[in-house]
């Protein structure tokens, strides 16, 4: 099949649960025979970037808070026009307008749904208000639309009619690393509490470090990520920086496997996901978790993590020193957490599904995920 990704920022991924989602499932239906194109944005992408088999078409856009992702979707999607492909696989609300569109010369559309982007607080109320309306051209506009989680699934269901299909995102099951880069920040094998992901409002690290800053411990809080159109956010969250308390930017490779490895516990303070592949990853290094109870963490998690009420300082802070009084209950989830990713979040399996859906537009014999 000749396949077209359009949504992402671009591969490979270096921040972003949707570039990572494309990166791993481009490369695998690569490595099956198919055809995948990727379209990059020129912010994201390095010029001469190659990647495992994967077509990256590098293309502009207008960088800008709002007009970054309409601009480069409008520019893909009428290249798309041109080369004609089997199918055109959109990520995210705001794209999914578009999805009609290569219908028009003969492709099949599909969408997938990472999450309820208009209930991010970085945007305003006319962003959020258009960004909402998108949820139905998610729905209607494609072929096919693929939700990530079974949260999605329902809400779907019962809002738009939409009998979508739940792929969640995936991780991969790493060896653990020793501590070398990590030691240079001052962070030493499990005495720190870790937060990994993007710094912006609903990942809650405000009440993370607000629970933290009132917590008598000598463990350190390191804080891994950095701004996305949120550089303000990001400045109050600096106020809290201090010798306990770490803000180490975006890391990746071998150093965040480090940092994944050898952290005490993780903390997922969000207050809204799709499904948050920063968590998958923690349980997948078998960390011990402790995360907002929304439904899309806890339908994740199950019984291999520990929650609070999402938004109560209180009730994190208690919960957070609880599980540093006690290392035995945290080495507990470590088998529980890597078994149940390799039941349920492989890539692997992401990929297939996905290849299914492809494959039942088509034609094709294929299960209905």
């Amino acid at each position: 099949m000749r396949i077209a990704m359009i949504g992402q920022k671009g591969i490979p991924a270096t921040y972003g649960g949707i570039e990572r989602h494309v990166e791993e499932i481009a490369r695998r239906l690569a490595g099956m025979g198919h055809r995948v194109d990727v379209f990059c944005r020129f912010h994201y992408t390095p010029p001469g970037t190659t990647f495992q088999g994967v077509g990256l078409l590098r293309r502009p856009s207008l960088h800008t808070k709002h007009f970054d992702t309409p601009t480069h979707v409008a520019w893909a999607t009428a290249e798309c026009l041109l080369r004609r492909y089997d199918i055109v696989h959109y990520h995210a609300l705001g794209p999914s307008v578009f999805a009609a569109v290569p219908r028009l010369r003969g492709s099949r559309t599909v969408v997938t749904v990472h999450g309820l982007d208009w209930q991010r607080e970085k945007w305003g109320r006319v962003a959020s208000w258009i960004l909402k309306q998108c949820e139905r051209p998610a729905a209607n506009f494609p072929d096919h639309t693929i939700v990530v989680s079974k949260t999605l699934r329902e809400y779907f269901r019962k809002h738009h009619d939409c009998d979508a299909s739940f792929i969640p995102n995936g991780t991969n099951l790493l060896p653990a690393r020793p501590a070398r880069r990590i030691l240079q920040h001052g962070l030493q094998p499990g005495r720190y509490v870790l937060f990994v992901g993007r710094l912006v409002p609903e990942k809650g690290v405000h009440f993370l470090c607000e629970a933290f800053a009132g917590i008598d411990t000598d463990v350190k809080l390191a804080l891994v990520g950095g701004a996305a159109a949120s550089e303000d956010y990001v400045a109050s969250i600096k106020a809290y920086e201090s010798d306990r308390i770490r803000l180490l930017d975006y890391v990746y490779g071998e150093e965040l496997e480090e940092l994944w490895s050898n952290a005490y516990l993780v903390v997922q303070p969000s207050t809204m996901e799709g499904l948050s592949i920063a968590l998958l990853e923690a349980l997948s290094y078998g960390r011990c978790v402790l995360l907002s109870d929304i439904p899309e963490n806890l339908e994740v998690a199950e019984d291999c993590a520990v929650s609070f009420r999402s938004r109560d300082v209180a009730d994190l802070r208690a919960k957070l020193e609880a599980l540093l009084r006690d290392p035995e209950r945290v080495r507990s989830f470590e088998v529980k957490a890597r078994e149940h990713i390799r039941q349920h979040y492989s890539w692997e399996r992401v990929a297939r599904n996905t290849e299914a859906v492809y494959l039942r537009l088509l034609g094709g014999a294929a299960p209905r995920p």
